[in-house]
């Protein structure tokens, strides 16, 4: 396994940061989203705003609607810059055949004693059901346990949510239990499936994970 490149100098850190690391897959393309990828954005978030609003937490009061807006589409692309480089949050666009289909990202990044963090993820209607999520949380993961030195990572989904759980059920994730009133999606507090992936876990799995996944054919 590489290095951990938390553990590089600063200095570092901010030149790999300002371009951001690209993810491969056997079909995909993972980088940061950059504000010239603003219509594709727009047009996949407009056409699938009933199937995606269902599962995300309400726009806060006075904020613009990203969908709507290049500024504020902007504004979240330097946001997810600054959290990279920081070492807090490191978001991905997905893209098939230079076709942006989605989002997969790893958030709330903790150092010290945990060494964890939060992975998310969302598809294009249209490109569901064709195994490119999991793909791509496969490529996220790799990124985690290999390039940026994380000892856990969790995937938290509302238990009636059956695609986002054939994702997780695909790679063989471990389920750990209920988290109740977790977070506020669309307006209620829900209650979460909680699943996991240790490094440990990872490097046992690696190779088969690899092999399905994430290697050319």
């Amino acid at each position: 396994m590489s290095a951990p490149r938390w553990r590089f100098p600063l200095a570092e850190r901010l030149v790999a940061a300002s371009v951001g690391p690209e993810l491969t897959s056997r079909r995909l393309l993972l980088r940061g989203l950059r504000p010239s990828d603003f219509l594709a954005w727009q047009e996949v978030r407009r056409r699938g705003a009933g199937w995606l609003l269902p599962w995300e937490p309400l726009r806060p009061p006075g904020t613009p609607d990203i969908a709507e807006s290049r500024r504020a589409f902007e504004a979240r692309c330097e946001s997810r810059d600054r959290e990279r480089v920081a070492g807090t949050s490191y978001g991905f666009g997905i893209f098939r055949s230079g076709r942006f289909v989605g989002e997969c990202n790893i958030n709330n990044v903790q150092r010290g004693a945990m060494q964890s963090g939060y992975v998310g993820y969302w598809i294009d209607q249209d490109r569901a059901g064709r195994g490119y999520m999991p793909e791509a949380v496969a490529a996220v993961l790799r990124f985690g346990f290999e390039e940026i030195g994380l000892h856990r990572l969790q995937i938290s989904i509302i238990p009636r949510n059956d695609a986002s759980r054939r994702v997780v059920e695909k790679l063989e994730l471990r389920e750990e239990g209920i988290a109740q009133r977790y977070l506020e999606i669309n307006g209620v507090w829900e209650d979460h499936i909680r699943y996991a992936m240790t490094r440990e876990e990872w490097a046992a799995r690696r190779e088969t994970i690899t092999a399905v996944w994430l290697q050319a054919t």
